[in-house]
């Protein structure tokens, strides 16, 4: 089934501003073309290749790795010139091309000596490869300045000779005139000046007859006369018909290199293809990178699980104002595919209902989105819309009337694979008449099997939503201490409008507000403070369990130290026992050469008398010779078997017994820095920007707590 979200659908979670902010990422016009074109779609399996490989570019620049900055202009023009024979291809064109083709071998390089691998990405080079012949072929004609060069051929070296010995003698022929005209005093007090591409006298008009030379016109008030030196005319007519012999031989030139380019045509034709799919790839890359988005883990069915989710217009917005934004946990899935969000007004009911709409429309769109890494999102083959006052000037029909031309619509168009996304849900009637026909709808698309948002104050659908087994209830809180809205969703329960909370917030008298309680059906009332009251209990449970969670964190922390300390310590007590031993041993070695100093007879000069001595001292030497061979052929005890003295000293010199959660740490082989957020053992998680990456302990320098 083709995708399906009208154009209403996109409006409405402002979509357009989305590809706008992409747009400026892009760098020529076929990655912008792209971008205008882009449409969400229901093709599992080729957006999930996509996000894949648009998510190995975000981890490339989040890595950061030393990818090759993409600088370049496209070749289209290039390649079309190349499909015709004989054609030449200009100057700019060649530039184009010889950086296109160092940029390519570039990128072929990287892939060689990249840190991690990115093979989906690596796969879009499978055309190209690295060589230096297109540029070296360039580099015989063009120097650095993207000149011809004097030498690129015989005969041009030889016209460009003539060209500077004849400007130098066309030079001093003029300054020669300059002279003698300044002497004469005829000349204006601007001396010359450049007409045609002739260097010429500036003679005042009434001096025009005493200098000899061809006139080239005059000023505006006729007060100056501008004259080519006589003795200059036939110079510069050859001068003219050398440089016109200097463009034609540069047309030889330029034909033989397009010709030597031709062999090259399908390597060119590569170039272009790599480098407009990376400008593509890498304008999403920098929209996620400035939204802060990733890719969460993809289901083929309808349904999520958003995690910290943001609105990303909106955050961006509060950003530049430097205000903060809340994240939401949404959840839709089968057993729970209808959700009813209720709560008080401007209280994020509706931006919550958008951050949902727009961020699924982006991930069929082939976009990462602004989710913690640990979200999931399904797919859906239709998405639509009813949000806002949308009336119909045009076919003169009210909001209601609209809403109801949509909803017939929507009843008509909707399955199991569609999303609605209803914003003030029956609104725009009577207030009774409406909740009972929004009732009614609301049963018809839980009928349909279908998965929905819905924003609503009517209380009988919250009643409904409590009573039917695959919808669910949820509301956005409300500080009722300070009367505010948190912004804050939480999944379970219906929210109070807080209608008279809101009313005295603004300055309503307490005796209207009274009044106006009176006035409604008592169980109403019951029922809005029951609400009140619950979403009360709710947040004081939220804000404990909040320094629950910090507790346990802490704890954790604690723990994890503890453990490290406790290593440590193990650590320094097995290398006191370690000296303890030889100290032992050697004080005894100490004590038995002692005996074999006193047995010793210094003074008689027979040998005979130290000679059994002499071997017991020979024996003893002998036999802990033995014991020390012995023991560096044993094998290392249980607890030293994985630590060599040549890690020991590497961890020394590294200070890796130093490192323990929260510890910055430098990864040895890189030099990228990076924070501990886990430690299980000698394997730590580490978090280098927005990566997390587990490592062992050996490959990590320690720099600070």
């Amino acid at each position: 089934m083709v995708f399906s979200a009208d154009n209403q659908t996109l409006r409405d979670l402002d979509f357009a501003s989305i590809k706008s902010w992409l747009e400026s990422f892009c760098i020529g016009p076929t990655a912008l073309a792209r971008v205008k074109l882009l449409q969400p779609s229901a093709q599992f399996e080729k957006l999930s290749r996509e996000l894949q490989l648009l998510d190995q570019l975000h981890k490339v620049r989040i890595n950061q790795e030393k990818f090759p900055i993409l600088d370049f202009e496209e070749l289209e023009r290039e390649i079309k010139l190349l499909q015709i024979h004989k054609a030449v291809i200009p100057l700019e064109g060649f530039r184009r091309i010889y950086m296109a083709s160092e940029l390519a071998n570039a990128i072929v390089h990287f892939f060689e000596h990249a840190l991690f691998s990115y093979p989906l990405l690596e796969e879009l080079t499978q055309d190209v490869y690295a060589t230096d012949e297109i540029v070296n072929q360039i580099d015989q004609v063009f120097d650095k300045k993207g000149q011809i060069k004097d030498d690129a051929s015989e005969s041009l070296k030889e016209i460009r000779s003539r060209i500077k010995t004849l400007r130098n003698q066309i030079n001093k022929n003029f300054d020669k005139e300059l002279r003698k005209c300044t002497k004469d005093k005829v000349l204006a007090e601007t001396l010359e000046t450049f007409l045609n591409e002739r260097r010429v006298l500036t003679v005042l008009s009434t001096f025009k007859r005493k200098v000899q030379g061809n006139i080239h016109g005059s000023s505006k008030t006729g007060s100056l006369t501008f004259i080519e030196p006589l003795i200059n005319v036939p110079l510069n007519n050859e001068l003219e018909f050398l440089f016109d012999d200097e463009r034609k031989e540069i047309h030889r030139i330029l034909q033989i290199l397009t010709e030597s380019m031709v062999q090259f045509k399908p390597l060119i034709g590569a170039y272009q293809k790599l480098l407009t799919e990376l400008d593509f790839l890498n304008a999403k890359t920098k929209l996620a990178l400035e939204m802060k988005a990733v890719l969460p883990e993809l289901s083929s069915g309808p349904g999520f699980h958003l995690v910290e989710a943001y609105h990303p217009l909106l955050r961006k917005a509060n950003q530049d104002l430097g205000k903060s934004t809340m994240a939401q946990e949404l959840v839709l899935n089968q057993g729970s595919r209808m959700l009813v969000i209720s709560g008080p007004n401007a209280g994020g009911k509706s931006i919550t209902l958008k951050t949902i709409g727009l961020l699924q429309i982006m991930l069929q769109s082939g976009l990462l989105i602004p989710v913690a890494p640990q979200s999931k999102m399904g797919f859906f083959k239709r998405i639509l819309s009813d949000i806002g006052d949308n009336q119909s000037i045009e076919n003169e029909l009210s909001t209601y009337s609209y809403r109801l031309k949509r909803m017939k619509y929507f009843l008509s168009n909707t399955n199991a694979h569609t999303l609605l996304l209803l914003d003030e849900f029956g609104t725009g009637s009577d207030p009774e008449l409406g909740a009972a026909l929004a009732e009614v709808f609301f049963e018809e698309i839980y009928k349909l099997k279908s998965f929905a948002v819905v924003t609503t104050h009517y209380s009988n659908i919250k009643l409904k939503a409590d009573q039917l087994d695959e919808a669910v209830n949820g509301c956005m809180l409300f500080n009722e201490n300070n009367l505010s809205p948190l912004f804050q969703f939480s999944l379970g329960q219906p929210g109070s409008s807080f209608t008279f909370e809101v009313a005295r917030l603004n300055g309503i008298a307490k005796t209207l507000i009274l009044e106006a309680k009176t006035r409604l059906n008592q169980k109403k009332v019951r029922l809005d403070k029951l609400l009140s009251s619950l979403q009360k209990e709710r947040n004081q449970l939220l804000e404990q369990n909040k320094q629950l969670d910090a507790g346990l964190k802490h704890a954790a922390s604690a723990k994890a130290e503890y453990e490290l300390e406790i290593n440590k310590l193990k650590h320094k007590q097995n290398l006191v026992s370690e000296v303890q031993k030889t100290s032992q041993r050697q004080l005894q070695a100490g004590k038995k050469m002692l005996s074999f100093i006193e047995k010793f007879n210094a003074t008689s000069r027979k040998k005979e008398v130290n000679s059994s001595l002499i071997v017991e001292l020979t024996e003893y030497l002998r036999l802990e010779k033995s014991k020390q061979n012995i023991k560096k052929k044993a094998p290392l005890p249980a607890s030293l078997s994985k630590a060599t003295k040549k890690d020991l000293q590497r961890a020394q010199k590294f200070e890796q017994q130093k490192i323990k959660l929260g510890s910055k740490v430098q990864l040895i082989q890189t030099n990228k820095i990076g924070v501990v957020e886990e430690i299980k053992g000698k394997n730590l998680t580490v978090i280098f920007n927005q990566a997390r990456i587990k490592l062992s302990l050996d490959k990590l320098r320690y720099l600070s707590d």
